[in-house]
């Protein structure tokens, strides 16, 4: 089913009046939630790849940390 355009400029000035009678506050709070609730620009571009690998990295320096002995790995 299609919008006529009439309808659609209609429900775009609905929206407009329930956004602007709103209190500033409660714009506010809500375009604070919806930028925390936003994926991470690098998890959205490159999937968990980022993660995994800065997840082993870290593996890696705790083990660097705990070793009273360098392997030549960590040297």
């Amino acid at each position: 089913m299609r919008m006529k355009s009439d309808d659609y400029v209609k429900f775009l000035t609905e929206q407009f009046v329930r956004y602007m009678n709103q209190p500033k506050s409660e714009r506010k709070r809500r375009r604070e939630a919806k930028r925390k609730s936003r994926t991470a620009f690098r998890n959205e571009m490159f999937g968990l790849l980022p993660n995994a690998l800065g997840h082993y990295a870290n593996r890696i320096k705790r083990a660097r940390l705990r070793l009273p002995w360098r392997p030549k790995l960590f040297r």
